[in-house]
């Protein structure tokens, strides 16, 4: 096996070995991925802030990744308590990755293990298949454990292959998913459309595909954000790019955006349009 499956595989093995943990104190799979996604974030735009890509991004000083490194016990838990609450009143991706967003790592120690994890690695010099592979690993996860009502938001990533292998998109066309999840359609047809078996892209094309091709909306927040992380894991999207992916109702209002395929598995059920899911996957009524 070579040194980088190695290093794949030990990097896969310590945040699966972490989430083991943090269940001994009561930290679900959904708990855990939202916490992952806020210290990933904030890690990956520390990395693409300095050399060699010395990128400006919108993450405020006080709050950035560095602001978190090297605190310990209450001065780590007010910190980060909140970091997440200034951070959720943000603009643009930034804001939607952190709207509503509240520490579930109860145990400093436990906060302050986590951090030095992801902060050992280089995330954005690691392929976005590895990437993917641990994020998508526990979003199944997540959809497996039947308490937390994740499943709704997550289609099997077989079936969805599938129907895009039937559908066949194309290159310099837009996609949308009405009701994306946690943004398995968009995955499965980024894969399509870059795989050189299936088209040979030119800079033009990748830009494209990367930037102008996925349009979605998703009501919940905590599903969004995971959408949106899911995402930038796998290169759709930037820090500083527009928000594609919409927390409107679908079914209620129009948007006036047309694309060109739709990609989806939309929930299906006997309530009205007027029915809506809050923020915590339970239903609301008007």
């Amino acid at each position: 096996m070579s040194n980088e499956s190695n290093n794949t595989s030990s990097i896969i093995s310590k945040v699966w070995s972490f989430m083991t943990v943090l269940r001994d104190d009561g930290v679900g799979y959904g708990d855990y991925l939202e916490q992952l996604t806020y210290l990933l974030f904030l890690k990956m735009g520390d990395e693409f802030s300095k050399p060699p890509y010395n990128r400006k991004l919108p993450i405020p000083n006080e709050y950035n990744w560095e602001s978190l490194v090297g605190k310990r016990g209450a001065e780590l838990e007010s910190h980060y308590t909140t970091l997440l609450r200034e951070l959720s009143h943000s603009k643009g991706v930034l804001g939607q990755i952190f709207i509503k967003s509240q520490n579930k790592i109860q145990d400093p120690a436990k906060l302050s293990k986590l951090i030095d994890m992801i902060d050992k690695e280089q995330w954005s010099t690691m392929g976005a298949d590895v990437k993917g592979k641990i994020y998508e690993g526990l979003l199944e996860k997540n959809a497996e454990d039947t308490k937390s009502g994740a499943g709704q938001y997550f289609t099997p990533r077989a079936l969805i292959r599938a129907m895009v292998e039937c559908m066949r998109p194309e290159p310099m066309k837009t996609i949308a998913d009405p009701a994306c999840g946690t943004g398995g359609f968009f995955l499965a047809g980024y894969d399509f459309i870059a795989n050189p078996a299936n088209y040979s892209l030119n800079r033009e094309q990748k830009e494209f595909l990367k930037h102008h091709t996925f349009f979605g909306n998703e009501i919940v927040a905590g599903t969004r954000r995971m959408a949106l992380m899911n995402l930038f894991l796998h290169n759709i999207g930037d820090f500083e790019g527009d928000n594609f992916i919409s927390p409107a109702d679908a079914l209620i209002s129009d948007s006036g955006l047309r694309v060109d395929y739709i990609l989806a598995n939309p929930p299906f059920g006997k309530k009205s349009s007027m029915t809506f899911t809050n923020d915590e996957g339970e239903q609301d009524s008007e």
